[in-house]
């Protein structure tokens, strides 16, 4: 048996054992999902040290001598106290570090989400496409406005906000459907052409 056939064995066995929850929960499922999570961490452990550890901290520090590198390594040992039930207190002091960084994140979010939102709807209205970007923009945001009741003309147009949603998340699902569906269909050309076409 050579290796590409034990390895696409391995691999439809593995894509069954998936599968079979569409029956119902089983030991199979089980054993699959258990073996991705498993697998997964070995890799990423090993992953870390070759692509991280090494060449971040050992041969910074110890080859390069950049010592200034042990306070920032250090932070990050501590995070690994979280597993000590006596020194698990260590582990706030990286967090609490890592928090100023989300408060430097806060004006590039506004950046990103609001201030370009807000630039590309005040543009000339030169076409229809322009146009529906700012009513859809200006009915959500008015749909999250509480201080007044919704009724009347009013509640009408922040209905249409509420129809600008409902398409936008409906959008991202189906591309999230279609996603998986993709996937789908990659495990089953996996198990006809590569299994099946080898096993004739």
């Amino acid at each position: 048996m050579s290796f590409e056939l034990f390895s696409n064995l391995v691999g439809a066995f593995f894509t069954l054992c998936i599968f079979s929850f569409l029956y119902k929960d089983n030991p199979f499922y089980q054993a699959a999902e258990q073996m991705l999570v498993g697998i997964s961490l070995g890799y990423g452990l090993v992953f870390s040290y070759e692509r991280v550890f090494i060449p971040y901290v050992f041969q910074t520090i110890v080859i390069k001598h950049q010592f200034i590198l042990i306070i920032p390594a250090i932070m990050g040992i501590f995070y690994l106290f979280r597993f000590s039930r006596n020194l698990a207190w260590l582990s706030r002091y990286p967090i609490a570090f890592s928090m100023m960084t989300v408060g430097m994140g806060v004006p590039m979010g506004i950046h990103a989400s609001i201030l370009v939102q807000m630039r590309q709807a005040m543009v000339p209205i030169e076409s229809v496409n322009l146009f529906l970007i700012l009513l859809g923009t200006l009915a959500v945001l008015l749909y999250f406005f509480f201080s007044k009741a919704h009724t009347g003309v009013y509640g009408k147009f922040v209905n249409v906000g509420k129809w600008y949603m409902m398409i936008g998340f409906g959008a991202s699902f189906g591309l999230t459907v279609m996603a998986r569906i993709s996937l789908l269909i990659g495990r089953i050309q996996f198990l006809v052409n590569d299994v099946f076409g080898i096993l004739k």
